[in-house]
Formats: structure tokens, sequence, C-alpha cells
């Protein structure tokens, strides 16, 4: 027997799932309180450990132990926080953090009609400091000094000039540098080769290969897409070879 044709404008049909909820699996995930719907949809690791030590560190305080306690929470409760937090010595930017984790959970539960506002908002937090920032910084002198420490002989020595040159010219965190594939060494656009990088937040960029770069990073490259392939991990294979 033939199959109808297919029409285009119809949706794609969807085929089932070998496991499909039970009617008991379906009302339990029905009954999940928004509280534990909005961490459970943080799926940066880091986001989510920063999270919730500030959830944490604000139920503690506030004796909340039910998530669905936290609808009953007021302005005062988070201004006695703030000043909680400020006793304790915290800087003000570990403390705009911890208040921003928990604006982000009383936007959710508005979203969710749990609750009518969110009392975070208008409450003051300190200053964000400004001017010339607190990371210590290396010269120009010092990155070419930095780029040149390596040989020039072993693959070692080359692996090694290609992670320091990434990681200067291209101003990747240590994390966007280990997730980095071959292939993605190897993007044009508009015939200028690219660096894509994933960052934070599961963003994507496309930095412009620098070419002291592009002239190290072939060496180390190419002999491991001839073991892995071009989908090898190219930042894990370099810096943990």
């Amino acid at each position: 027997m033939l199959d109808p044709p297919t029409d285009p404008q119809l949706p794609t049909p969807i085929a089932p799932s070998e496991r499909p909820l039970t009617a008991a699996e379906f009302q339990r995930l029905a009954d999940v309180p928004p509280e534990i719907e909005w961490f459970a949809n943080i799926r940066n690791r880091s986001t989510r450990r920063a999270y919730e030590n500030a959830i944490r560190d604000f139920m503690q305080f506030t004796g909340i132990v039910r998530p669905e306690e936290f609808r009953t929470v007021t302005r005062a409760h988070v201004i006695a926080w703030r000043d909680d937090l400020a006793r304790r010595g915290l800087g003000g930017a570990t403390i705009r953090h911890r208040h921003a984790a928990l604006s982000s959970l009383f936007e959710y539960l508005c979203e969710k009609n749990a609750v009518t506002h969110n009392p975070v908002k208008g409450v003051k937090r300190p200053r964000a400091e400004s001017g010339e920032g607190k990371t210590p910084a290396i010269g120009d002198h010092q990155a070419r000094e930095l780029l040149t420490a390596p040989g020039e002989e072993t693959v070692k020595e080359k692996r090694d000039r290609a992670i320091l040159s990434t990681l200067l010219y291209h101003a990747l965190r240590r994390e966007e540098l280990c997730k980095l594939k071959v292939k993605d060494f190897k993007n044009m656009r508009r015939r200028v080769p690219h660096l894509v990088v994933s960052g934070k937040g599961e963003k994507t960029r496309y930095l412009p290969l620098h070419p002291g770069t592009n002239a190290l990073n072939p060496a180390p490259l190419l002999s491991l897409r001839q073991k892995h392939g071009p989908s090898a991990c190219a930042g894990a294979g370099i810096a943990h070879q």
C-alpha cells in the first residue's frame, strides 16, 4: 500500500516516543511549584550554582522551608536581607548579584501569576563601582614575552604557543577555549577566517582570527584532526594532551 502524498503545507508528523508519560507522571509534573520550575529551567551550570547559593542564603535568613512560602515575601524582607549581607561584610558586587538572583525568581513567579509583584524591585542596591577595573592586567611587553616563552620545536611547545595566542589575541575565557572544536578555526566570513566561540548564556560569537594565531594553530590542530576528526574538541585536546 502506497503512503499518501506529503503536503508541504501540513505540519510534519511527530513519531510517538518510546515511553510516553503515564497519567501519574503527567499529574506530578503539573503539580510542580513554579519556584522549582524556575530553578530547573536554568541550564548554565555556573549560573545555577550562583543562584542556588543566593536563594539558599535568603531562605536561611527568612526561615523559608517550602517553595510556596516565597509568595508571602515582602519588600521589607528583602531590605532586611540586604542589610544583613552588608553586616556580614559581603562586597557590593556580591550583594547586587544575590539580589539579581532573587529578582529573577520573582520575575518568573509574576509571569506564572503566583505573585502580584516583584518585591525586589525598588530595593536600593550598593552602587556599582566605576573607574578602572580591579582585575590584574598585563602590558603589551609582558604579553609578547608570554607568547615567546614556549619554544618552537616540539608539538607540546607549539601547542602551548597556540593556547596562549588564542587566549591573548581573542580575550577568551578558559571555558570558552576548552569548548573550541577544530572546525571552529575554519570558518570564513567575507573571505576572512573567523573563530567561532560558544560563550556564556549559550551565545555564539564570531571573532576574526588573528594572523598570529592562524599561523600557530595548524600544526597541533592537524594532528588532532587526524586522530579525532573535524568535530574534535580542539581546546580540550590541546590543553590536555
